[in-house]
């Protein structure tokens, strides 16, 4: 079964909603852009909006895009403005390009496209998502300039614990293992950053056996990490001691060149953020201790130092989970839960549900509560 059509099916939960868009329309006559991750599931999302009504403008996100799913999308009638790359310059380029059709209501995936709608605004913009906590970050600085409703899906009960803890640390978990072919029994693991998905991450390698550090910078998650079983030592010793070394934190300069000395030998470094930020990859390859530098191959690239030793680096620090070989990114249920969120969210700004002042806050309450119910009826009629 071609993968695009394997991954609708299995979003039930977004066919029902989209039974229910086709029925009443909620974005007849609104054009909606969107810039995030493109690849299989999302395109179930974006042509779950099309089928409300919704001209669907979309383009990707800095080193996802997949060239099929772009493909896909634009026999479908979705218009999809540039393609795959890693240069901020021509990602930059495609969200203006998005923003200059009008949108009426914008999907975001970590604050772009709301940032560059601030540097030239439009009185048609009636609000919109973000689906990331980097987004989010981004966003709350400016919410009196937006001044529109702007829901952060990351910010949803279900969000975290359906995508960020179940489906992420799976993913991320399945992506080292794809990628690099090396046992996770027995090897020290450091994950930086306990948040919702460095629980899941942390989880799921400690249930492949390995031996689980995590280093956070806040006292309270430290303290959580702890009660849930694993090691928090000081900074310094959770790099050193690590064999691998995975970020998710949404903060940049997580691991720099400054801290070659501390990491040990065959290291693996992997970036579960959303952001290519948080290995600070440009600075490891230009530190005068490195001698050479594989080219990137199927997802691993090797710095060797004076001393000889070895430093891997998963999909030069692009989010792991959605990069290297056959990249898969988290599973098709989560999605289908998260996305319908987006979908929901967006069908409550565009009927005029939400008000001007919730700006850069979470999903509401009564939004969660329909998800859940629906997927909670969806999955017991499944099982009887």
């Amino acid at each position: 079964m071609p993968t695009m059509e394997w991954v609708a099916s299995s979003c039930r939960l977004l066919a029902s909603t989209a039974a229910d868009f086709e029925r009443d329309r909620p974005f007849a006559g609104l054009r909606i852009g969107a810039a995030i991750h493109l690849e299989p599931k999302t395109a179930t999302l974006l042509l779950v909006l099309a089928r409300g009504g919704a001209d669907v403008v979309a383009t990707g996100n800095l080193g996802t895009t997949q060239g099929s799913t772009v493909t896909f999308l634009r026999e479908q009638g979705v218009t999809v403005i540039g393609d795959r790359t890693r240069d901020p310059q021509t990602q930059d380029a495609c969200v203006r390009r998005i923003l200059a059709t009008r949108p009426d209501l914008l999907l975001d995936n970590g604050g772009d496209l709301f940032l560059r709608y601030l540097d030239d605004p439009y009185a048609g913009l009636l609000g919109g998502t973000e689906e990331t906590t980097s987004g989010r970050a981004q966003l709350v600085p400016v919410r009196d300039r937006l001044q529109r409703p702007v829901l952060v899906i990351n910010d949803s009960p279900i969000k975290q614990f359906a995508e960020n803890t179940h489906a992420v640390g799976q993913s991320v978990l399945e992506s080292f293992l794809r990628i690099t072919n090396r046992a996770t029994n027995g090897r020290r693991v450091t994950v930086v950053g306990y948040g919702a998905c460095g629980r899941g991450i942390a989880k799921n390698f400690a249930n492949a056996h390995a031996r689980v550090a995590v280093w956070e910078a806040d006292p309270v998650r430290r303290l959580e990490a702890m009660l849930d079983g694993y090691a928090v030592p000081g900074r310094p010793e959770a790099l050193a001691s690590a064999d691998i070394i995975v970020t998710s934190t949404g903060n940049p300069g997580i691991v720099t060149a400054d801290d070659l000395p501390l990491l040990s030998d065959d290291v693996v470094l992997a970036n579960a953020g959303h952001l290519p930020w948080e290995i600070d990859v440009p600075g490891l390859l230009a530190h005068p201790d490195v001698l050479t530098c594989t080219k990137p191959a199927d997802g691993v690239q090797t710095l060797t130092l004076r001393s000889g030793e070895r430093i891997n680096i998963l999909t030069e620090g692009h989010m792991v989970n959605l990069n290297g070989p056959r990249p898969l990114g988290n599973s098709v249920e989560s999605m289908d839960l998260g996305f319908t969120l987006q979908a929901r969210c967006l069908e409550a700004i565009a009927s005029g549900r939400v008000p001007a002042d919730q700006c850069v806050v979470p999903v509401p309450p009564e939004i969660d509560a329909q998800v859940a119910q629906a997927y909670v009826a969806l999955v017991g009629e499944k099982a009887q």
